[in-house]
This record gives C-alpha cells, sequence and structure tokens, in this order.
C-alpha cells in the first residue's frame, strides 16, 4: 500500500497526488513509471508517469486526468488514503545527455512525464526550449514549473485564449528552421507526437516520443502494449516508453489504443451511473 500525502486539482479533471513511496522515490529516474490499482481484488491496472519525487521525503508526485473508470475512482481518494497497490519504478529511463539545444513538446497531461526530463535535461547542461499545447488556457498544467526549468517557455492554445493561437508543430518547426535543435521529444496525444515526429522528420532532427499505450503486467509479458519501431516489434512497458518518433508505426499504434475503447466507455458510462445513483441517494436520506 501507498499513502496519499497530499492532493490537488490542477484543472477541472486534472488532479495532483503526493503519495508516499520511498523505495521507488530512491529509484526512479526520468522518463520511468508506476503501476497502480485502486482495488486489490477487481482493480484495473493502469500505468502512471512519476512526475516528480522527493528522496528525502521519500514521496513521489504523480499527476493524472480523470477520464475512465480508474482514473475517476482514483480521483476520489483523499489525502489519508492508501493505493492498494502501486509498483515501479517500471520502464527504461530516458536516455540524457547533452545534446545542446533540446525541444521539449508537451501536450496536455503530457507536461507531467515531462517535468523529470526538462529538469534532467537542464541539469546536463542543455539549452531548454519547452512547448505546450492544450485546447484552452484553463487546460495548462505546471506552467510555474516549466517556466522555472527552461531557457524559453511557449505556449499553444488552440482557442487562442492563451499564448499563441497554433498547434505546437507550428513553432517546432520555426524553431527546426531557424535555430535546428539537436534533439526533441513529445509527449502527448499520439496524434500529437505523430505530427511532431513529421515536422522535425525533414530536418533530420533526432526526436523521442514517450508512447502511452495499453498496459496490463508492465514487465512484457502480457503484450497489450506492443508497438512496431522501425519493423521490429517492441513492448512500451520495458523497451521504452520512449521510442525513435521516426521510426515509430504511428498508425498501427494509435489503431492498437482503440482495443477497448467500447469496453471503457461503458465501464465509465456504469461508474457515472453508481455515482448518480449513490448522490441521490443522499440527497434523499437528507430529504427525510
Amino acid at each position: 500500500m501507498a499513502k496519499i500525502l497530499e492532493t490537488e486539482l490542477l484543472s477541472s479533471d486534472v488532479h495532483k497526488f503526493v503519495v508516499e513511496a520511498p523505495l521507488i522515490a530512491e529509484e526512479r529516474q526520468p522518463g520511468q513509471f508506476i503501476i497502480l490499482q485502486t482495488d486489490l481484488e477487481t482493480g484495473e491496472r493502469i500505468p502512471l508517469t512519476i512526475a516528480d519525487a522527493n528522496r528525502e521525503k521519500g514521496t513521489i508526485t504523480l499527476i493524472f486526468q480523470a477520464v475512465g473508470k480508474t482514473t475517476m475512482d482514483l480521483a476520489k481518494l483523499k489525502a489519508g488514503n492508501d493505493i492498494p497497490v502501486l509498483t515501479g519504478p517500471l520502464g527504461s529511463p530516458t536516455h540524457i545527455e547533452n545534446f545542446g539545444h533540446a525541444v521539449c513538446v508537451c501536450g496536455g497531461i503530457g507536461c507531467a512525464p515531462m517535468h523529470p526530463i526538462v529538469q534532467a535535461l537542464k541539469k546536463a547542461g542543455n539549452k531548454v526550449t519547452v512547448i505546450i499545447g492544450a485546447r484552452r488556457k484553463d487546460l495548462i498544467i505546471m506552467e510555474a514549473e516549466m517556466k522555472a526549468l527552461a531557457d524559453k517557455l511557449i505556449i499553444c492554445t488552440d482557442d487562442g485564449s492563451y499564448g499563441r493561437k497554433c498547434l505546437v508543430t507550428e513553432p517546432l518547426k520555426e524553431l527546426c528552421e531557424s535555430e535546428k535543435p539537436d534533439y526533441a521529444i513529445a509527449i502527448g496525444p499520439p496524434i500529437m507526437m505523430k505530427f511532431c515526429a513529421a515536422a522535425t522528420k525533414p530536418y533530420e532532427v533526432k526526436t523521442f516520443a514517450s508512447l502511452n499505450s495499453i498496459m496490463v503486467d508492465g514487465t512484457g509479458m502480457c503484450g497489450c502494449c506492443r508497438v512496431t519501431v522501425g519493423g521490429v516489434v517492441k513492448f512500451v512497458c520495458v523497451d521504452g516508453p520512449e521510442f525513435d518518433a521516426h521510426q515509430i508505426d504511428w498508425e498501427n499504434m494509435m489503431k492498437r489504443m482503440g482495443t477497448y475503447k467500447q469496453r471503457e466507455a461503458l465501464a465509465k458510462e456504469r461508474a457515472l451511473e453508481k455515482l448518480k445513483s449513490n448522490e441521490n441517494c443522499k440527497c434523499g436520506t437528507m430529504l427525510s
């Protein structure tokens, strides 16, 4: 079990948990993740990237979006509650060195896993440009944390409510044209990462993407997270989560992401119905 020490709502459905996990805090490296369950007997196993860690305090920070049944159940937990299962650190760490100029592109919740990578890139002596993209201003997270680390921060919103009204690929392409970066990494929705790869490829900028594929055991046994990279089958949980973005079979990856879409939608619908039913029961009790 792992005790939740602090909780914070970062936006309408994005939550930040500080969790007591001293062994994971001691060992974790940028790019790695954990797998957790909210119910020991029947709970789904989901991966979450470690957004930060404090070795002295023995804590890790998890940031997640409540979009499905399991993350909705997780969001109900409060400080003092325990997470029944929390395993990690898992996955291969990000390769960090002094590349020169590194560009880090984050889409939405992708700011969370990107944060420790930006920390490490700066520590290694890189000039770091961070590009954050979101649909609108209120969905932007970790702006202050990124601003404190980055040499340059660019914010883009689809509706123009904050920063530039454009997709993240626009400033990324501009950078490739004006001051070709030595390294780029993208974390966010698959379609965003795919187009980031397409934007840097003509300029031969070494580009990586951190994949968020379906995952069960996290140790390479189940095969749910397999992707094709350069014509070779890889497992995101042990070979990744980061891969050469120019070599990823994006169409296959995105198709596999929809494998359980109908079941996920049904599970979410049932969870919402249960929540609504519980709220009605509470109201009925109060009225009586």
